[in-house]
């Protein structure tokens, strides 16, 4: 696991050991900033459930301002605090240990964010919670970047299936709104791609 470019290029990041944080795959993490490459410079960073801090950094690296970084763990705080440093990003970090739902709270209508990660365990419902927490706390700048992370359990083989967009809207609908039709409607679906067992998802709140 590595900075892919910018200022940190090439830095070898510390993974967190164990079952309970999965590093997103540095292709995953090179398309997903290849999506977003426009819309980082200057712009403000939340990574909800940052693990190694790898995507926050990235984009540190990339030239956005600032990162918020949060994760339910001390030990896994500890290792982002380390990665922080040694990608020399540290003085534009704010790195907590929370879990989610207490964050969102406390920041709610204090904060804003133009880019931000979600990457929590898979089927844990937990992207839906936040999606409701960032956009009722006016957490989210106009025109800003939502990157979800979820599991794709489309087999590769099944090419039309994974080509067809009414099947795609059905899983984002249920992987990442938790079927909730009303929140969707919150949001534009800017791009879903599938990697693997991976699928990417950006979203941007609706203008109202």
């Amino acid at each position: 696991m590595r900075v892919i470019t910018g200022s940190a290029r090439g830095t070898k990041l510390q993974a967190p050991a164990g079952e309970n944080t999965r590093p997103t795959t540095d292709r995953v993490k090179e398309a997903i900033f290849s999506m977003i490459q426009f819309d980082i410079e200057g712009r403000t960073v939340l990574d909800l459930f940052a693990g190694s801090g790898q995507m926050a950094i990235e984009a540190l690296s990339r030239g956005a301002s600032k990162a918020t970084l949060i994760d339910s763990s001390r030990d896994v705080v500890n290792i982002i605090i380390e990665n922080a440093k040694k990608t020399r990003t540290f003085d534009r970090c704010r790195i907590s240990c929370s879990d989610y739902g207490s964050f969102l709270k406390g920041a709610a209508g204090r904060e804003k964010y133009d880019l931000v990660f979600l990457d929590p365990p898979y089927a844990s419902g937990y992207i839906s919670k936040a999606l409701r927490g960032l956009s009722e706390g006016g957490m989210l700048a106009a025109g800003s970047h939502i990157i979800c992370e979820t599991e794709n359990t489309i087999p590769p083989k099944a090419k039309t299936m994974r080509k067809d967009e009414s099947v795609a809207k059905s899983y984002i609908l249920n992987d990442i709104f938790g079927g909730n039709e009303q929140l969707m409607s919150k949001f534009e679906i800017l791009r879903s791609s599938l990697y693997s067992h991976t699928r990417i998802t950006i979203l941007s709140p609706v203008t109202e």
